[in-house]
């Protein structure tokens, strides 16, 4: 099934097509020390916008965004509609004091057969938890796509692996998530 997103929310929205894996580290060959963006999300509560800040650690190069990025139609969450507005520095301390909750992560960009990959270390009260992601420009290139070698689990369509959902949950509640639901399908490894 084709689902067309971007005619109905506005000339400045995109669709993006996702799909997120769990994995137990960095592929090799990367390491914690291999070239990473910083990103810091500050998902603003009730709303669906996110603060983001990235920070190139070797050059010192930092960008400010302002986001609107939702699912239009969940239980997909491998589709959905992303805006973003560039801020100054400046824009975004004034919309920083909003309420907020903030994901910390390291991304690593990554090749493998030709594919592109990010791939997430989060940090903080996330701790241990490694995301990969890649885009894709049709429904039928997503829906094709095999499980990467290095990854444990695809997650593309599980709400507890999106930014917005992981921003309320610690290490210990996805460990604790993931063992409850490989225990009630009779004990299949999850990761």
């Amino acid at each position: 099934m084709t689902v067309e997103l971007n005619n109905s929310y506005g000339k400045y929205a995109r669709t993006e097509r996702e799909r997120r894996f769990l994995l137990r580290d960095l592929p090799e060959p990367l390491t914690r020390a291999s070239e990473h963006v910083q990103i810091w999300d500050n998902y603003i509560t009730n709303t669906r916008l996110r603060l983001r800040k990235i920070r190139v650690p070797r050059t010192k190069e930092q960008i400010w965004k302002l986001t609107q990025k939702y699912a239009p139609g969940p239980p997909d969450f491998s589709r959905t509609v992303i805006t973003n507005l560039y801020l100054s520095p400046a824009e975004y301390e004034v919309l920083s004091i909003f309420q907020g909750n903030e994901i910390r992560k390291n991304r690593y960009p990554f090749e493998q057969e030709g594919r592109a990959y990010s791939i997430d270390i989060f940090l903080g009260a996330l701790w241990g938890l490694v995301l990969a992601e890649t885009s894709f420009e049709t429904d039928e290139e997503m829906r094709d796509f095999a499980l990467p070698s290095f990854a444990v689990h695809d997650v593309s369509d599980d709400e507890m692996f999106t930014g917005a959902r992981l921003v309320e949950l610690t290490i210990d509640d996805l460990r604790a998530e993931l063992e409850r639901r490989r225990l009630k399908q009779g004990g299949n490894d999850e990761g």
